[in-house]
């Protein structure tokens, strides 16, 4: 039994599994589908139902953050998400003071949309760039161009969104340094409050998968992410996370609640949720049926959730880490306990393993991985398999 000496931090994840066209690189739940007026009903009913359904698992916990994402959440109309809007408000415990993100697709979005957007609560848009290159963007299957990126953006700062993240990809297929860096200046040009900054990576069960496209090499990523990290700190982007840039302090609270190993709850086709149960000293994680149609009909029942796994002691060490040694400051040696109920102790070994091989810092009061530990993070993190 786990000894948890606080509560846990909650966030609440709602998946909307549609998309106009399946990019090939994209390995997550998302399928192609025309979203009508019938199908955004019968599923926001269905995420309301799934939500009651575990409404005890959580019952009398404050939602620190909600991210709505998929697929492609800008797909549904503004009256569907203030239903949904509306049945969160009802039914959960909202922080005064909430963060809450909605995913949007430049090529699914006009004006009035994000003013809706904004008119029900939603305070935050994570908008898929991914490139200002056209010929990058064709080559990744995206249905935008570099034009429509843009107005995205403009759009959303008139509609009263002052805290946008935009999501941009390097390493991709053929691009050079010089390319890999233009985009990330015109990006920085349009001044969102957040940067996503990623590589592209091939992953399984993906058309890039089966038909691999020739990528940069290790070399020229390398520089890529020296340079674009040097760009991003002079205009004023404080890298806090592996792929995260906050301006301004202006940090994504939902996804720092994953990377320092939170609760959260996830409603919707093939969501994930982590639950802590303090008082019988579990940790458990969840996955809901990834299929939409079939999800359809199980919402709001035991057949909805596909797994139910109880996280070993054995597993926690590990899991932990690989959330929080993503963070570039780490995290208090206190979290250790808090999050996972074990006492650091546990754990001594493989942490002086790890700064004997310059890849942590370890003091009285805080863990923090050094510039070769998050280069070298599968290697840090193989001390604790």
């Amino acid at each position: 039994m786990l000894n948890f000496n606080e509560a846990i931090p909650l966030s609440l994840y709602v998946h909307l599994p549609w998309c106009v066209k399946k990019c090939p690189y994209c390995d997550f739940n998302s399928h192609e589908h025309r979203v009508d007026d019938d199908t955004e009903q019968q599923y926001v009913d269905a995420l309301i139902s799934d939500l009651e359904f575990d409404l005890p698992n959580i019952w009398g916990r404050q939602i620190s953050s909600v991210f709505i994402g998929g697929g492609t959440p800008s797909l549904f109309s503004v009256e569907a998400m203030d239903k949904l809007m509306v049945a969160l408000r009802a039914r959960l415990n909202l922080h005064p003071g909430i963060e809450i993100t909605l995913e949007a697709n430049p090529g699914t979005i006009e004006a009035e949309k994000f003013r809706g957007y904004r008119d029900i609560g939603i305070n935050r848009l994570s908008l898929g760039i991914q490139s200002l290159n056209d010929a990058q963007l064709k080559a990744l299957g995206r249905i935008h161009d570099s034009n429509e990126a843009k107005a995205a953006v403009a759009m959303a700062k008139d509609a009263g969104f002052d805290n946008v993240n935009l999501d941009l990809m390097f390493g991709l297929p053929g691009q050079t340094i010089e390319q890999a860096l233009s985009d990330l200046q015109q990006l920085i040009a349009l001044q969102p409050a957040h940067i996503s900054w990623y590589q592209l990576t091939i992953e399984p069960n993906t058309i890039f998968y089966s038909k691999p496209p020739t990528l940069p090499d290790d070399d020229r990523i390398w520089d890529i992410q020296q340079q674009g990290q040097v760009l991003l700190a002079e205009a004023g982007y404080q890298q806090y996370e592996i792929s995260a840039y906050a301006s301004h302090n202006q940090r994504c609270e939902h996804n720092l609640n994953y990377w320092e190993f939170g609760d959260y709850l996830g409603i919707g086709a093939g969501a994930h949720g982590k639950i802590t149960n303090v008082a019988e000293g579990k940790i458990e994680r969840f996955t809901r049926h990834r299929i939409p149609e079939r999800y359809l009909d199980m919402a709001g029942s035991d057949a909805a959730v596909t797994s139910q796994k109880r996280i070993s002691r054995q597993e926690l060490p590990l899991e932990f880490m690989m959330n929080s040694m993503r963070l570039n400051q780490g995290v208090p040696t206190k979290l250790f306990l808090q999050r996972t109920g074990l006492p650091l102790s546990i754990v001594e070994q493989q942490l002086s393993q790890a700064e004997q091989q310059g890849w942590l810092d370890w003091g009285l009061e805080r863990l923090s991985p050094t510039a070769s530990g998050q280069r070298y993070l599968n290697d840090f993190l193989g001390l604790f398999l």
